[in-house]
């Protein structure tokens, strides 16, 4: 583990978000969480997230259930299609599983609405798989830590921040690794006026020793 991850984890096991999916030790809720975090804040996810665990406590009810009943739980949340295919996917997972989701990052991928990140967050928290994922707050806080130049949706920044996310990713705390590079991107390192008096990672961050963390 370098100083990057060490500082990184010790911020994490004093400040981690308390949320409701992080309760749960079932691969199927870090599922169902990843799948109506996409595209959507936190807060309005939670009450959402609560009442679909309630009504659908596994996959194999999901599988169970009519498409009208899965989009009617999840009106209101939006982008629709992720029920669409979060219902389509665990039908897969209960005709070819027996309900249980695949275990590495690889054949997630194979699941209807499941890409590259999701599938990372996944594993890796679910499953310890050693895997990176990178979304919008683990990039911003990857771009401004190691000064990234490229523009980060850009192929380059793409390849860039992936290879750094796995470069520092400390063996068998994936999981941790993932989800406390999100809180701090989500609730330190914000795209606007981040708290840099309070990140762990401010003596070790080339944006704020060059002042263009903004």
């Amino acid at each position: 583990m370098n100083l990057f991850s060490a500082r990184l984890l010790d911020w994490y096991a004093l400040h981690a978000r308390t949320l409701p999916w992080r309760s749960h030790a079932d691969p199927y809720a870090v599922w169902v969480s990843e799948i109506m975090l996409q595209q959507t804040r936190v807060e309005t996810v939670i009450p959402y997230f609560e009442r679909w665990m309630a009504r659908f406590p596994s996959v194999l009810e999901v599988a169970a259930a009519p498409q009208q009943e899965v989009l009617r739980l999840w009106e209101g949340l939006g982008y629709y299609a992720r029920a669409r295919n979060l219902h389509r996917a665990a039908q897969t997972l209960a005709r070819e599983h027996s309900g249980e989701l695949p275990r590495t990052a690889a054949e997630l991928t194979k699941l209807p609405g499941i890409g590259r990140y999701t599938a990372a967050a996944i594993a890796s928290i679910a499953f310890g798989e050693n895997t990176a994922a990178l979304d919008g707050n683990i990039r911003r806080v990857l771009a401004r830590v190691f000064n990234v130049d490229e523009p980060a949706r850009s192929p380059a920044g793409e390849r860039r921040l992936w290879a750094l996310a796995q470069e520092h990713l400390p063996p068998g705390r994936a999981g941790d690794y993932n989800q406390a590079l999100m809180d701090l991107g989500a609730g330190i390192c914000t795209p606007k006026s981040p708290a840099c008096a309070k990140c762990p990672l401010a003596a070790l961050c080339e944006a704020n020793r060059l002042g263009n963390q903004a």
